[in-house]
């Protein structure tokens, strides 16, 4: 077979696949378009490296990895910094107090994440995070990579890392607070 003739091939059975991928780890359908085509121009030029020892699938998720991870490097550099002024005061003291109660969520309600609204609600706070913080959160959490993996993916410390989930942490815990809990 060419590399022609199996890079066709691959595109047609691997397009789908890496597009969900694509779009679950950035959230932007264009985008996730757009680094799947770049997988497969990458998976032409690189072609002749490719030694069949893994399946052509794995190797052109490696390849989307790298591209996603490319994106999110030069997203998160470009982006500006966040400022925190509605949790903390002047003097850096927190505002208020709310964010250190527990929710009240009683014994009787299911699990919040079969309900089909909570995920709901839960999906438009995370895509309403700056990308400064979606990005690291969605690869520590939802990726479930480890904390030196995102950091090193995302050029930063792992104290800067532990510091953006903090902070998304107690963005999402409003939103919720907001457009979930206050309404239950």
């Amino acid at each position: 077979m060419t590399k022609n003739e199996a890079l066709k091939n691959w595109i047609e059975q691997y397009s789908e696949s890496l597009l969900r991928r694509a779009i679950f780890l950035l959230s932007d359908t264009v985008e996730a378009e757009d680094i799947v085509q770049e997988v497969f121009i990458a998976a032409f030029s690189s072609y002749d490296s490719f030694e069949g020892k893994s399946k052509p699938q794995t190797w052109l998720n490696t390849i989307l990895n790298n591209k996603v991870a490319d994106f999110y490097r030069k997203k998160y550099k470009s982006e500006p910094q966040i400022r925190l002024d509605h949790f903390f005061d002047e003097t850096g003291s927190w505002k208020s107090d709310n964010v250190l109660n527990d929710w009240n969520v009683s014994n009787s309600e299911p699990e919040l994440l079969d309900n089909q609204d909570f995920n709901k609600s839960l999906e438009d706070c995370i895509e309403d995070l700056p990308s400064r913080w979606k990005i690291p959160m969605k690869l520590y959490y939802l990726e479930e990579k480890k904390a030196p993996a995102v950091s090193q993916e995302l050029n930063i410390s792992t104290t800067n890392l532990w510091k953006i989930l903090q902070r998304t942490r107690m963005q999402l815990r409003e939103c919720l607070e907001t457009n979930w809990f206050s309404k239950s």
